[in-house]
Parts: C-alpha cells; structure tokens; sequence
C-alpha cells in the first residue's frame, strides 16, 4: 500500500516551514519526512533546527537521525528511504492523510517531487583525489576536455568553470562504465502532489534569521559544536557548514563571539538566497507571505481543497502541484 497524496512545504530557511507543518500534521493526523540534508545527521541538533523532543512526541518525524557524521548520506539514499516512507506510510492512522515532506533542501525535494533518476554511485574518494590530482597538474580545462569526450552531453549541461559537477561526472563514468547523462532525468510521482512555498521580504528575512541565530546561541550552540569537536576532530567536513564553521572560529579564538554570530546571520542570509532562487525556478510551487497573521488559515484552507479535489477525482494521474485552483 502506498500514500496517495504528498503535501511538500518549501523555502528558505528561517521562514517558519517547520512551525506551519507541525500545525498541519496536527489538524490532518499525518507525519512529516524531513527534507533538510544536516538534520539526517545524528549529534548535530541546535544548528541544524532540529525538531525538539517535544516536537516530535506531538507528530512523528522521519529521515532525522537516520546516520553518523562520519558517514555520507547521498541525495540517491536520502530518495530511496523517503520513498520507501511514501510508498508504506510509517503509522496506519496516516494512510488517510497527506504526508508531509518539509524542508529547504532543494535537491532533496525535487529528487521526490520530480521522482529524480539519480546514479546511485556513492563518493569515490580515491578516483576522486586522482581526478583532482589531474585537475591540478593540468587544469579545469583539461577536465573539462576529458568530460566532453566521455560524455558531451552532460558537458553541455555543466560550465566549464564548474569543477564539481565536472569531477561528479568523470566520477559517475569512471564507476559505472555509462555516461552521467544517460543515467539522469525524471520519472515524476502519480500521486498528487501540492507545493507550498513560504516567503518573506528581506527586511523581515534579516529579522528572522538574527531571532534564529540568537535563539541557537542561547540554546547551547557554541557547547554543542565543541562537544562535536572533541568528539569528531575540528576538520570533521559537517562542522564547516553553516552555524558550526563560525562557532568553530570563536572556539579557536579566531573571532570574538559577536563576530560569530554577525558571520553567522551574514552567510545564513546568503544562502537564504540561494535557497530562493532555487525554489523560484519551480511554477508548481505556490507562494505564501510568511509574515501573514493569517498563514495557518490560509495554508489550510488550501489543503483542504486540494483533498477533496482529490477524493473527486482519486483515479487522476496529475503530478505536479496537482488540483492548482484556476485563477
């Protein structure tokens, strides 16, 4: 058996997406699957804005804590779990519900929305320092070169500036035999799907961010990321990510802790923006005002009439912010 309908609530971070789906979950009796590539990660808690204990007692939450820091969960593991989750729903009180994926994680979204083919070739790190190794020795440009040989079509699709996607390329080749190109594209869900996407101005954005920030540190962030230091060792790659990096430089007595948590407004708001930009691209998404007083009416008001749109018409293939009302 397998859910029948999938709510996905998006945007950049700080803008109350987990807030609005615990409300939610609670109204529908249904269980949110994270979409927030740092919350899979065991230990790290305050950082992350990870679901408190009590948050979780109120509606159950998946794909959090699911694996060490050591280790690398890959976009590919992240959408077989989820999918699993979808296709079995984890309580049966919520195979009548909506589930609800909620995150900032673009790529993770759109792997489920989208039904992603991704390669499932994890990180090789010895094929990739020798790749590196060559790109070192003789340039971007000669990887690059390498690529459009094996595979011109993904080299098409990548900048020949963009060394990552360039190395992730090779990799995938190298590995599988098969060109990256030939491994990709979608095979969109045929369960109905709506998007809500939260927004807010910037001048709000910077306010929410510093509360967040402020909150994170009054909660124990600089004690938990020298907890993880200790633990881990200070080049652990996931203690250089947001909140942790500038944390991380405080405890080094490289900056003040003023200084931390300006950096840390500073970056959480430029990657906010990334986030923006990533979601814009997708019209399947609608837009909600954050800062609204009314949100939670609002939202529910059109989850309400995307079921019974639903249940009128259960047999529909449609896949994509499916049943969006006519203007």
């Amino acid at each position: 058996m397998r859910a029948t309908k999938l709510i996905a609530i998006c945007g950049a971070t700080a803008t109350g997406k987990s807030g609005l789906a615990l409300e939610l979950a609670q109204r529908l009796g249904s269980v949110i699957l994270s979409a927030d590539s740092r919350q899979v990660y065991r230990q790290f808690d305050i950082g992350t804005a990870k679901p408190s204990a009590a948050e979780q007692q109120l509606v159950p939450h998946y794909l959090i804590d699911i694996c060490d820091p050591t280790e690398t969960l890959t976009v590919a593991d992240y959408q077989q779990q989820a999918q699993t989750l979808i296709a079995y729903p984890p309580l049966p009180q919520s195979l009548a519900s909506p589930l609800l994926l909620v995150g900032g994680t673009g790529l993770y979204v759109r792997s489920i929305v989208r039904g992603m083919k991704i390669p499932r070739v994890a990180p090789q790190k010895e094929l990739r320092s020798q790749l590196e190794s060559l790109r070192q020795t003789y340039g971007q440009t000669q990887l690059y070169a390498f690529l459009q040989q094996v595979d011109p079509s993904a080299a098409q699709k990548i900048h020949p500036n963009d060394p990552v996607r360039t190395l992730r390329a090779l990799e995938v080749f190298y590995v599988t035999g098969r060109p990256i190109s030939q491994q990709q594209g979608e095979n969109p869900p045929d369960y109905p799907i709506l998007q809500i996407g939260l927004d807010c101005d910037s001048s709000q954005e910077k306010h929410r961010i510093e509360q967040r920030t402020q909150q994170m540190i009054a909660d124990g962030l600089v004690g938990e990321v020298e907890t993880l230091c200790q633990k881990y060792g200070s080049d652990l790659p996931l203690l250089d990510t947001l909140g942790y990096r500038e944390m991380k430089q405080y405890l080094a007595g490289e900056i003040s802790l003023a200084e931390a948590k300006d950096l840390t407004v500073l970056h959480t708001r430029q990657f906010a923006k990334r986030q923006r930009t990533w979601f814009r691209a997708y019209p399947q998404i609608e837009w909600f005002d954050a800062e609204q007083p009314d949100l939670l009416e609002k939202v529910w008001e059109r989850v309400k009439w995307f079921i019974v749109e639903y249940h009128k018409n259960p047999d529909s293939k449609t896949r994509q912010s499916s049943l969006i009302r006519e203007k």
